[in-house]
């Protein structure tokens, strides 16, 4: 039996809110982030996202470095997980994981090429003065694999954990939206004319969003009551650059292997935080795997309607707002569902529902044909 890993905080900053608990009551009431924006920054025409226009409130620039919006983010979500813990980011036994699948590419669109320019734009520079900000002594660790990203992330941190190298995992996402993403989604006429509508028949595409979020994993029994990452397991299904399976079998098989880890059954998990894009092939693969799971009436959930789809956050996002989901006994709908447009017979929350949980199931996959598949328990 593996060291089991708890939950010692969390934090998300989105359109929503700045904290966990300021996101999750709006959740409740049914808000979303998402808005008809006119920017031409980002595109030509007017478009629907979630994106955090107040920046300035977390820009946080000292004199020796000027953080961008993106390294800002994670450095406003990081000290306020901290916040509710006593884990020293400096010790030798933390160790930080930055999950992106972007990072400062914005830079590429309004800075001249010059070499300095490509150092700043990467992903390792980032993480670097993010690690220096803190004082972290360790390498940073970046984690950019699609949109499963934040869920391999965490599952990341849970195994270095348990490797007995380190006792505590800082793991923090972000991706900020800019015409260089917005575009890429436009080209494959994947963005939603409205906003998005996972699993629903009437679905067309995703809605992009903007935020940031941590998790702090720990393997101090200090954190023994609170939430715990049970199990996870990655796999990819080779099927094509962007195009997910057809069959679903690859998602499946994570989730069968995060089962078998973590000593459950299909029937021990009630309820599923799904990806959910709401395109065409990721909503009816996701629905196979589930099916094939064994899943069919669990009930299925996806935040993407509320927060967009926020890329290198997603997984961590979405992970935070189902633990506070098990915490309550409650199941959030599916906004913008109304009618299921998949092949599989799913039990698609389209309401609030309560119900006593102690198990959940968040599913991720991506570009590439990465999957992810992670559990988590509640005590």
């Amino acid at each position: 039996m593996m060291e089991p890993i708890f939950i010692a905080s969390d934090n998300i900053i989105s359109p929503l809110g700045f904290t966990t608990a300021e996101n999750f009551k709006k959740l409740i009431n049914g808000q979303s982030g998402i808005a008809l924006h006119d920017n031409n920054a980002l595109s030509k025409t007017p478009f629907y996202a979630s994106l955090i226009t107040n920046e300035n409130l977390f820009l946080n620039n000292d004199n020796k470095v000027s953080y961008t919006k993106f390294e800002s983010l994670i450095i406003a979500s990081i000290n306020e997980a901290l916040k509710k813990t006593d884990i020293n980011i400096a010790d030798k036994k933390t160790v930080l994981i930055i999950s992106s699948t972007k990072g400062n590419i914005s830079l590429i669109e309004t800075e001249k090429f010059s070499e300095s320019l490509t150092e700043r734009v990467s992903l390792h520079h980032s993480a670097k003065l993010i690690a220096e900000y803190f004082h972290h002594i360790n390498k940073p660790i970046i984690i950019s694999n699609a949109c499963i990203s934040g869920l391999l992330a965490l599952l990341t941190g849970m195994r270095l954990i348990q490797s007995g190298e380190y006792e505590n995992a800082i793991v923090a996402g972000c991706d900020v939206i800019t015409q260089f993403i917005f575009s890429g989604f436009q080209s494959f006429m994947a963005i939603s004319k409205s906003p998005c509508k996972p699993f629903d028949e009437d679905r067309d595409g995703i809605t992009l969003g903007e935020a940031a979020a941590t998790v702090i994993l720990s393997s101090n029994k200090k954190y023994s009551g609170n939430i715990k990452l049970v199990a996870g397991s990655v796999s990819n299904d080779a099927n094509h650059i962007s195009g997910p399976s057809r069959t679903g079998e690859e998602l499946f098989l994570a989730i069968n292997k995060a089962l078998k880890q973590s000593n459950l059954s299909s029937t021990d998990i009630d309820f599923i935080s799904a990806h959910g894009t709401a395109t065409i092939y990721n909503d009816e693969m996701e629905a196979k795997a589930i099916s094939l799971a064994g899943m069919e009436t669990v009930p299925v959930n996806s935040l993407k309607g509320n927060y967009g789809h926020t890329l290198g956050a997603a997984g961590l996002i979405e992970s935070i707002v189902s633990m506070q989901s098990l915490k309550e006994n409650i199941v959030l709908p599916t906004k913008g569902f109304t009618k299921s447009g998949v092949s599989k017979s799913l039990n698609i929350c389209s309401i609030l529902q309560p119900k006593i949980s102690k198990n959940f199931l968040k599913t991720a996959s991506g570009f590439g044909g990465c999957n992810a598949a992670l559990i988590f328990t509640k005590v």
